[in-house]
């Protein structure tokens, strides 16, 4: 299943979605609620939002998976329902999708960290194991790895979903700038560091989303370029640096904002170019509007 690669390789840039969760809120989804059991409860909500990115001209849509692996459904005592819950998610993109849309299916962190002992590595394995075969059993055409930055985790997370499903895989790790002006997750890894340890666990793109706006994500483009001129890279930035506004954050990039940015990520090296937090469909349609 090369899916993805051959679209790449027949369109050059793919756009994918937006926001997932800003919009799952927007729909009323509680502090302290799971999102994955709406896959179950608020199915026509959830596929409205994969709809809605379809509609926009998306050729990639996600999956309402991200904290669907079991250390996450644990705190809501649904670790038990992983599996079904994973196939829930991708179905309901799948049905959106149809055939010519790509489904990738969303694994974020576990939140446990192998440097304080809190999991070990196979039980690492395990949980992202479980959960890229539900994913791929409900539709899925690739699995996606987002939001990462332990590396260590990142890349048992890419093993574990290209050892047990035909998926392509995807990872794209959270990097923040420093005082010093250099990127980093929160657990020191940088762009560069990333590229060649992605890729020898099995990574068929590699990139990075959220902590920044499209501007942001020009400099870590051109980093994973000064390592590897082939890999497709896929970004997916924030609608701007989250700004609080009476308690609440707000991005404050419009869709026109970011739109403006495409044409420097493309050259910088980008091939897939979506959004994260606070886009919405109406960014993602003036990214199509831009590559177009």
């Amino acid at each position: 299943m090369k899916k993805l690669i051959n679209a790449l390789k027949a369109k050059r840039i793919l756009v994918s979605d937006g926001a997932w969760g800003t919009f799952l809120i927007q729909k009323g989804l509680q502090p302290g609620e799971c999102p994955e059991l709406w896959n179950e409860t608020h199915p026509a909500d959830v596929y409205d939002i994969a709809q809605s990115y379809v509609d926009a001209g998306a050729d990639i849509i996600l999956t309402n998976s991200f904290g669907g692996n079991r250390s996450k459904l644990s705190h809501y005592n649904l670790a038990d329902r992983c599996t079904e819950l994973n196939q829930m998610a991708a179905s309901i993109s799948r049905k959106a999708a149809g055939e010519d849309v790509i489904v990738l299916g969303s694994m974020g962190p576990t939140g446990k960290f192998l440097i304080t002992e809190d999991i070990t590595e196979e039980e690492l394995y395990n949980e992202y194991k479980e959960q890229a075969i539900a994913l791929a059993a409900g539709g899925a055409d690739g699995i996606i790895a987002e939001t990462m930055f332990d590396l260590g985790e990142s890349v048992i997370a890419v093993k574990a979903a290209r050892e047990n499903t035909t998926c392509e895989v995807v990872c794209t790790l959270t990097f923040q700038k420093s005082p010093t002006g250099e990127y980093r997750t929160m657990m020191g890894v940088s762009p560069a560091d990333s590229v060649e340890a992605l890729i020898e666990a099995g990574a068929d793109v590699i990139g990075a989303n959220c902590g920044n706006g499209a501007a942001g994500m020009i400099d870590i483009v051109k980093e994973i370029r000064s390592i590897n001129m082939d890999i497709p890279i896929l970004i997916h930035a924030n609608a701007g640096l989250p700004v609080l506004v009476d308690g609440k954050n707000q991005f404050p990039e419009s869709p026109n904002d970011m739109a403006s940015q495409i044409n420097d990520l493309i050259l910088a090296g980008a091939n897939i170019i979506g959004g994260c937090c606070g886009t919405t469909p109406e960014h993602i349609r003036k990214i199509v509007e831009a590559i177009r």
